[in-house]
């Protein structure tokens, strides 16, 4: 019978695809969104891969915090690699034009030796090698410097810059850095000088903060893995970090994989919206069926073949959608991967990549199965006399117990491929259990919305009414497109809702975060001779009105209780690289200890500590507990003897870590301070403190605002497209369940006709039941929307949620537009019928 089966069903297909175009529509855009992000993510990491030495600048590269290497790490370093190039990287201001008048401008100097880039090359204008444009001519060395400073500055090649206390000759535009990606987030343009030149500058004396990278070009012999474990064995306690090119750029390609998976999660919101999409249509081309079923039924055909009949058709036409589909994914990036390539801060290698295409493949595959199974398994189970009924009645049957449960484990193996091939089984188990617990939410808001219809369409808000009667009765009646409109319609919405939320979350998360009272500047790099004076000088000025200032280490966690830290607090982000330091007699005013107690004033014993009480639940430590420290190469073993509040959010002046004098005060180190001061006196503070002291640095902090704010805005709009992208299949979806009840429509219109129905009136009931039915399901998405933005920014994000209400209404108003437009654009037909005809027609 099965090949049976296959002649039928060939059969049918040759009448072609009328009915399946929004079938194969919701399936090839949800595959085409989530192959397309699969390929440039996948593009990306090729692309990171493959450049990892460039990125990184060497195969391998020893960092080091506020130190150089000493005599014997740079020996190791020099006996292991063909060319070891030295790189200091730090925060100046650079500043120009006469001592009366000079402008000035926070820059991230990375200082090189001869060596470098050991790979890839530096682009400037006017072209130039980077010995010719940082070379001394006339006793003056050169720098380059990005253009954006250029611009901001007004600077030319040939003008005179200072860096701290010495003059220096822009030579270059800096266009192209090959290794700028593993610099991570800077507050200011990057500006290029030679190591040598930066002697006599005063920017890099003992305390200041800097950070050092010897990169290594190895010999392709050489095994990486042997000489990583070695160096860390030999010098993790003195302080060295190690990378090399098998994960040049963990920040970044960590970055590009949680955004990556993050938009195919929304994809396959998109295709869970689609796949409302698939059964509607399944469900309107079986209704369209119904003789023909009936009529194999009563020649015999069981429900099986009948099953089997209809599952070889949509099966093929699912893959004739999901191949659409993964031609679009796949052709769009390689098409427009020149372009996109240009764009992206990071290399990218545009190309067709099996893998991506074959998890949206079976992405695809699969929710149509899921969504087939039961329009299909409530037809098969049917008898042929109720198939010979009336079309329009609703057919409440539930398939067989056999089909729910079939339905049940593919929707559970789906959920279980997307929490393992996401990367990001957390976030995916939840936006799974979101698409999941919003569908029902949806489907048992479609059943309320029928049942609050139907009564209104008897009560007295409907009497003298005749168009509303008929809008509550359409809704409230059975069979109608109710269900499917609320799913398909609301689903996308919810995930517009969702990522409005998030969206205005993350434009705000600044603004909300930041103190009633914020500093104007940070200054860094005070020395201790300086800093008396400095505080004099700057309280003396109009407008300001405090200063707060700390001592100022950085120290590396490298023990706890004894232990190597990551095998304690696994990757907590107070492990990864160094944390600030400080010391203090007592309390920082305001402080609240939580747990423990303050060192006395004259203490002098073993080191002890006083440690954030948030990040010390997180890592698992408390009062008792030993923490080692490296700070300058030194490793300091101190006892956690407090546990405070530190509130990072308020900008003020916050350690993790704050230790007794007598712990660190001996080492090397200068101090941070905190001005408060209103906008107007900010420039004329800034003049008087720079030219007094050329070697400290002043970190504005509304430019550090508008950095941060730039970064979170770019996640934004990556996320809007992904939005955009699940509406638009909502809205197809919507524009399929409007045409598949246009024969529903034709019917009503003839028979209100026939009653003395006017147009007017008529048109009227149909435009009220889609409003209703996009309110409603508007409703539903704001509540859900609004509950997974919550998630997001809680869970995800670790920051509040705040109610955005303006976008919540304009969904619920453009959910109803989108149902009134889908449901007036198949209006006109039905009303253009003679009644005549299509009652002679149902006879």
């Amino acid at each position: 019978m099965n090949g049976a089966a296959f002649k039928i069903a060939m059969r049918e297909l040759r009448g072609g695809l009328r009915g399946f175009w929004i079938f194969l529509l919701c399936l090839a855009l949800g595959v085409a969104a989530i192959a397309a992000v699969g390929s440039v993510r996948t593009a990306i990491q090729t692309g990171l891969e493959k450049e990892a030495s460039a990125l990184l600048g060497g195969d391998a590269e020893a960092r080091f915090t506020y130190r150089f290497a000493t005599d014997d790490e740079r020996a190791w370093l020099n006996d292991h690699a063909e060319t070891v190039s030295e790189v200091v990287d730090f925060r100046s201001m650079l500043t120009t034009g006469p001592d009366d008048a000079r402008e000035r401008a926070l820059a991230q100097v990375k200082g090189v030796d001869v060596a470098y880039p050991l790979y890839g090359s530096v682009g400037l204008k006017p072209e130039m090698s980077m010995a010719d444009a940082l070379a001394v001519r006339d006793g003056i060395a050169g720098v380059v410097a990005e253009q954006v400073l250029l611009d901001r500055m007004g600077l030319q090649p040939g003008d005179v810059v200072r860096l701290g206390s010495k003059d220096y000759e822009l030579r270059a535009a800096l266009l192209r850095e090959p290794d700028s990606v593993t610099s991570g987030f800077t507050l200011g343009p990057r500006v290029i000088v030679a190591r040598t030149a930066l002697e006599g500058s005063d920017l890099l004396a003992e305390g200041t903060l800097f950070n050092t990278a010897y990169r290594l070009k190895l010999s392709p012999t050489d095994n990486i893995a042997a000489l990583g474990r070695e160096a860390q064995n030999l010098f993790r306690d003195s302080g060295l970090r190690w990378r090399d090119n098998r994960n040049g750029t963990p920040g970044v390609a960590r970055f590009v994989e949680r955004l990556g998976a993050f938009l195919v999660l929304v994809g396959l919101a998109g295709l869970a919206v689609g796949g409302v999409g698939v059964s509607a249509a399944v469900r309107a081309y079986l209704e369209g069926k119904t003789e023909t079923i009936a009529t194999l039924k009563t020649l015999g055909a069981s429900g099986r073949t009948i099953f089997s009949i209809y599952m070889i058709q949509i099966g093929f036409l699912a893959i004739v959608g999901v191949t659409a589909g993964l031609i679009i994914g796949a052709g769009l990036p390689a098409i427009l991967g020149p372009w996109l390539a240009a764009d992206l801060p990071v290399p990218a290698l545009f190309g067709i990549y099996p893998r991506p295409l074959a998890e949206a493949a079976f992405y695809g595959l699969m929710t149509a199965l899921i969504f087939t199974i039961w329009p299909l398994a409530r037809a098969r189970d049917l008898r042929a006399a109720g198939l010979f009924r009336d079309a329009t009645s609703e057919r409440r049957e539930w398939p067989g117990t056999f089909y729910i449960v079939v339905v049940a484990l593919l929707v559970a193996a789906l959920i279980a491929a997307v929490v393992i091939l996401s990367g990001i089984p957390d976030l995916a188990l939840g936006s799974a259990a979101g698409i999941v617990v919003s569908l029902g939410a949806l489907t048992l808001a479609a059943i309320l919305t029928r049942k609050i219809a139907h009564r209104l369409s008897r009560a007295r808000i409907s009497r003298g009414r005749p168009a509303l009667r008929l809008a509550f009765g359409s809704v409230g009646g059975p069979g109608g497109e109710t269900a499917s409109v609320i799913l398909s319609l609301g689903l996308g919405l919810t995930v517009l809702a969702a990522i409005g939320q998030i969206d205005s979350n993350l434009r705000g998360v600044i603004e909300q975060d930041l103190p009633d009272v914020a500093p104007a500047y940070f200054f860094v790099d005070i020395q201790n001779n300086q800093l008396d004076d400095f505080k004099q000088i700057a309280l003396a000025e109009t407008g300001v009105d405090k200063i707060e200032t700390a001592p100022m280490l950085r120290g590396i966690i490298t023990k706890i209780n004894g232990k190597p830290a990551r095998e304690v607090a696994g990757g907590h982000w107070a492990l990864r690289g160094d944390r600030g330091v400080t010391y203090s007699v007592a309390p920082p005013a305001g402080s609240e200890i939580v747990a423990g107690a303050w060192w006395d004033e004259n203490y002098t014993g073993p080191p002890v500590m006083s440690f954030a009480q948030e990040e010390a639940l997180e890592m698992g430590v408390g009062i008792g507990d030993t923490l080692t420290v490296n700070i300058l190469g030194r490793d300091i073993t101190a006892t956690i003897q407090a546990l405070r509040v530190v509130e990072f959010r308020n900008m003020g002046i916050n350690f993790l870590m704050t230790m007794n004098p007598g712990a660190v005060s001996g080492a090397p180190h200068t101090h941070i301070a905190t001005v408060y001061a209103d906008e107007a006196s900010e420039a004329p503070l800034l003049r008087k403190l720079a030219d007094t002291y050329p070697n400290i640095t002043a970190i504005r902090v509304r430019d550090g605002i508008e950095r941060v704010s730039e970064a979170l805005n770019g996640l934004a709009t990556a996320t809007r497209y992904g939005a955009a992208a699940t509406l638009l299949t909502g809205f197809i979806v919507l524009i399929g369940a409007a045409a598949a009840g246009e024969r529903r429509r034709i019917y009503e219109a003839a028979v209100l006709k026939t009653l003395g129905a006017a147009r007017s009136g008529i048109l009227a009931s149909f435009a009220l039941r889609s409003a209703i039915l996009g309110a409603a399901a508007g409703t539903v998405a704001i509540i859900a929307g609004g509950l997974g933005g919550w998630g997001v920014m809680t869970f995800v994000m670790d920051a509040k949620f705040t109610f955005e209400p303006v976008s919540a209404i304009a969904i619920v108003a453009g959910g109803a537009l989108a149902s009134l437009l889908a449901g007036l654009a198949f209006a006109w037909r039905p009303l253009g019928v003679r009644p005549a005809r299509v009652l002679r027609a149902r006879d």
